[in-house]
């Protein structure tokens, strides 16, 4: 992660430049973990979801330099579905073709249908979407924030500790601990609002 917060409005811009190695390690960074996600959410094994990823990565650059992305109809994070949406179904297809195994019919004909912003896969979609934003977000604040009071936050909201037992562990009070989480919850979700509004 860089020190400073992504320019995600001006990323799209330097990836158009293929031979620009630092926006394709940050693209790759910000995008990659989410797709793998939605993939696996759609039921690939660990490597034919790191293949799908690339797969993905490699249409990108093919197509960004025809990228005519329109914000109001939800911009390049839409653009991204379509292509991940593209890529299960050719690979569900293959699949298919080799004999279903479980749910893969299933998933292969939600795949074919029209994406209206409703259906379970814009749900994953937007859900992956959502997690990538906060990860970026903390990956982007923790450097900036007292450990102690991010270990408060980090204990307490991600790994579900209570107040008293991080409180004991760190050196602080429960009171401050709560503080503390609050006070970083707070940061985050306006890095969030940061980032959404900046969105391509």
């Amino acid at each position: 992660m860089t020190g400073s917060p992504p320019t995600r409005s001006t990323l799209l811009l330097r990836l158009r430049d293929r031979g620009n190695g630092d926006a394709w390690s940050e693209f790759v960074r910000d995008y990659g973990p989410m797709i793998y996600r939605f993939a696996r959410s759609r039921g690939l094994q660990d490597a034919d979801a790191s293949d799908l990823v690339q797969d993905v990565m490699r249409s990108v650059g093919m197509a960004i330099d025809r990228l005519d992305y329109q914000k109001e109809k939800g911009g390049f994070r839409a653009w991204l579905f379509t292509i991940t949406r593209n890529k299960l179904s050719t690979y569900f297809a293959k699949r298919k073709r080799l004999g279903p195994i479980g749910n893969e019919t299933d998933q292969h004909e939600m795949l074919g249908q029209a994406s209206d912003g409703r259906s379970d896969l814009d749900a994953q979609w937007e859900l992956e979407h959502q997690r990538q934003l906060a990860a970026v977000a903390m990956e982007t604040l923790k450097p900036t924030i007292e450990p102690n009071t991010w270990a408060a936050f980090e204990l307490t909201a991600i790994e579900g500790r209570s107040a008293e037992e991080v409180g004991a562990k760190i050196g602080l009070s429960k009171g401050a601990v709560y503080v503390a989480r609050s006070r970083v919850t707070a940061k985050l979700r306006s890095e969030i609002e940061r980032l959404l509004a900046e969105e391509f």
